[in-house]
């Protein structure tokens, strides 16, 4: 799927409606539509890039902003002190439904692990 199919893309675009929390010049964060916790927001890179293991050594600041991203929603989420997950899944066979990189930001109740 190309840049111009995808969901995330077209959210980044301004062409599908999301709900966002924040966001930085190179990243968006925004709502899950499907939410697995109390808080679940969605951390993206701007540009797409299919998945971790897409990321080239030019994208080595790329993905340091997200994780700091996703520490700035967790504070402005409030979830911070009580903790929070911070997770990307990495192909279909661990989850991950839309092939553009995301960090989900998961809290506001006790997280089990193994999750499911």
């Amino acid at each position: 799927m190309g840049s111009d199919d995808c969901l995330f893309c077209r959210i980044v675009r301004g062409e599908i409606p999301a709900d966002i929390v924040a966001e930085g010049d190179s990243w968006l964060a925004f709502r899950d539509i499907q939410p697995q916790a109390p808080v679940h927001v969605l951390v993206i890179p701007r540009r797409h890039v299919e998945g971790v293991g897409s990321l080239g050594e030019e994208d080595r600041d790329l993905a340091g902003e997200l994780l700091f991203a996703a520490a700035q929603v967790a504070r402005s989420e409030g979830i911070a002190e009580t903790g929070y997950r911070a997770v990307t899944n990495v192909g279909e066979r661990a989850g991950q439904s839309v092939f553009h990189l995301h960090v989900h930001v998961l809290g506001g109740r006790r997280m089990r692990w193994p999750p499911g």
